[in-house]
C-alpha cells in the first residue's frame, strides 16, 4: 500500500497489508509489494484448521460430559453438534459469489469489482478479469456441455479426476480414522491413564500442526515433498507402535510410548498429509469439472475413511481378532505404497493460478515437470492457437492449389458431367451430342462469354434442349 508522507494510511487498508503478510505472498507489481491471488492453498488449509478445533472442541465436551447418568451424557454432545450448521446455514445468505463464479455466468461487471475488493487498491484487475475469461472460454471450447461422463471421456481430464480422487484419499491410506476415532478406546487397550484426557492431548496437538501449517504452507516447502514425507512418516509410526505393542502388551511403559508416537502421528498426520490432500482435491480438477470432480473425489475419500472406521473394531477388538495397535502393520506398507504413487504421478502446482494449471495439464507434461515449466498465459495460449489454425488454412490452401495445378478441374467437370448426363444404353447419335454439350459447358467454364448467346447456352433448358 503507497502512502504519501503527509498523508496516514486507513486502518482498514493497513489491517489488510497486515493480513497478506501473513497469509499472502511477495508480489512487487502490486501497489503494497503483497498479493493471495494464487492463495486457495492457505484457505484450505485454515479451513483444516477449523476442522481440527470443532473435534477438539467435541472431544472436550465428550470429556467433561462422560461422567453423567443421566440423557444428558448424549443430549448435550447431540445437542451442540447443530449449533454450527445453524450459523453456517443463516451466514449463507450474507457470503458474496467468487469473482471466477461471476465471470463464469456471463458477470463481467460484477466479477471486476469482486475482483478490486479482494485485491489491494492499483492492483490491475481488468487484466487479471481478462486472463480468468481466456481461460473460461478455453474450457469451453473443449467441451459444449459438462457433466458425469465427462470427467472421464477426455484424456486430459480423466486423468485430473484420477489424480483429485487418489490425492484426497491419501488420508485414509495413512489409517489416520483408525486413531482419530478411537483413541480413547485405543488408550484404554494399551492401559493409559484416563486416555479422555490424552485424546483431548491428540486432538489439541492436531489443531497445533494445522494451526502452524496454514502459515508456511505458502512460503515454505513443496508439496510433493511434505505430502511424501507425511506419508513416510505416518507409516512409520504406525510401524513402531505396533512393534511396540506386540512386543510388551499391557504395560504402563508401553501406554506411555504409544502416547507419545500417538502424538507424533497426529501432528504428522495433520501437519504434511491432511491439509494436502484436501489441496489436491481442490486444485488439480479443471474449472468446468470442479464442482463434480471434487464431489467425487470427498465421496470416495469420505468412503474410505468410513470403511477403516468400520473395519477397525474388528482387528482390535479383544472378542474379535484381537490385534489392538497391532493394526498399524497394515498401515505402514499402505502408507510407503501410497507415497511412491505421490512422487511418480502427483504434480507440484505451488503457486500456481488455476490457469497455470490447466495449461500445464493440458501441455500434457508429466507429474515432476510441473515444477519448472513456465507458463505463457491462457491469452498467449488462444492466440498461439489461432496461429496455428491460420497455419492449417494456410498449408491446405497451398496444398489446393498446387492439387490444381496437377489436375485442372475442368477435366473433373467433365468427367462427373459425362457420368451424369451420357446413358450408355442411348444411341451412338444421342451420345455423341451429349458429349457435344459437354464439351461447350466446359468451354463456357474454362473462357466465360458475355455474349447473348452464350448467357443462353448456360441456361437448364437450353442444355436440355442439345440433348433433345
Amino acid at each position: 500500500m503507497v502512502v504519501s508522507s503527509q498523508e496516514a494510511p486507513h486502518p482498514y487498508k493497513t489491517k489488510l497489508v497486515k493480513m497478506h503478510k501473513v497469509f499472502g505472498f511477495r508480489a512487487p507489481k502490486t501497489p503494497s509489494g503483497w498479493n493471495l491471488t494464487t492463495e486457495r492453498q492457505q484457505l484450505i488449509s485454515s479451513l483444516m484448521t477449523l476442522g481440527a478445533f470443532g473435534t477438539l472442541i467435541g472431544t472436550i465436551i465428550d470429556y467433561a460430559t462422560a461422567k453423567n447418568l443421566g440423557k444428558s451424557a448424549y443430549l448435550i454432545p447431540l445437542g451442540i453438534i447443530y449449533v454450527v450448521p445453524a450459523v453456517m446455514s443463516i451466514a449463507l445468505f450474507f457470503i458474496p459469489e467468487s469473482p471466477r463464479w461471476l465471470l463464469l455466468q456471463g458477470k463481467r461487471e460484477e466479477g471486476v469489482k469482486s475482483l478490486a475488493r479482494l485485491r489491494p487498491d492499483g492492483t490491475d484487475v481488468e487484466d487479471e478479469a481478462a486472463i480468468i475469461v481466456a481461460a473460461i472460454e478455453r474450457e469451453r471450447e473443449l467441451s459444449r456441455g459438462v457433466g458425469v461422463v465427462d470427467l472421464f471421456r477426455n484424456p486430459i481430464d480423466r486423468r485430473r479426476t484420477i489424480i483429485a480422487v487418489c490425492g484426497v484419499t491419501t488420508q485414509a491410506a495413512t489409517g489416520s480414522m483408525f486413531i482419530i476415532a478411537y483413541k480413547a478406546y485405543f488408550f484404554t487397550m494399551a492401559k493409559v491413564s484416563n486416555p479422555f484426557g490424552m485424546s483431548c492431548v491428540l486432538s489439541t496437538l492436531g489443531l497445533l500442526a494445522l494451526a502452524i501449517n496454514s502459515l508456511i504452507v505458502v512460503r515454505y516447502g513443496r508439496r510433493r515433498v511434505l505430502l511424501m514425507s507425511g506419508l513416510v512418516t505416518c507409516g512409520i509410526l504406525q510401524l513402531i507402535i505396533a512393534i511396540t505393542y506386540h512386543k510388551n502388551p499391557g504395560t504402563k511403559k508401553t501406554g506411555k510410548v504409544l502416547v507419545a508416537l500417538s502424538c507424533l502421528y497426529m501432528m504428522s498426520y495433520n501437519g504434511m498429509v491432511s491439509p494436502y490432500a484436501w489441496l489436491t482435491g481442490g486444485e488439480i480438477p479443471s474449472q468446468r469439472l470442479r464442482s463434480y470432480t471434487f464431489g467425487l473425489s470427498a465421496a470416495i475419500g469420505f468412503f474410505f475413511a468410513w470403511l477403516t472406521q468400520f473395519t477397525a473394531p474388528y482387528f482390535i477388538n479383544p472378542l474379535s481378532l484381537n490385534w489392538g495397535p497391532r493394526y498399524g502393520f497394515i498401515w505402514f506398507p499402505s502408507a510407503i505404497i501410497t507415497a511412491v504413487w505421490v512422487f511418480f504421478f502427483l504434480p507440484e502446482v505451488k503457486g500456481r493460478k488455476l490457469e497455470e494449471v490447466d495449461e500445464m495439464f493440458e501441455a500434457k507434461l508429466g507429474a515432476r515437470k510441473f515444477e519448472e515449466y513456465v507458463c505463457v498465459g491462457p491469452l498467449r495460449l488462444s492466440e498461439e492457437k489461432l496461429n496455428e489454425i491460420e497455419e492449417e488454412k494456410e498449408v491446405h490452401s497451398e496444398e489446393k492449389k498446387a492439387f490444381q495445378k496437377q489436375v485442372k478441374p475442368e477435366v473433373y467437370l467433365a468427367e462427373w458431367f459425362e457420368f451424369l448426363m451420357v446413358d450408355e444404353k442411348e444411341s451412338e447419335e444421342a451420345q455423341q451430342r451429349a458429349r457435344m454439350c459437354l464439351k461447350v459447358l466446359v468451354e463456357q467454364i474454362r473462357f466465360p462469354a458475355t455474349d447473348d448467346a452464350s448467357q443462353r447456352l448456360r441456361k437448364p433448358k437450353d442444355i436440355l434442349g442439345l440433348l433433345a
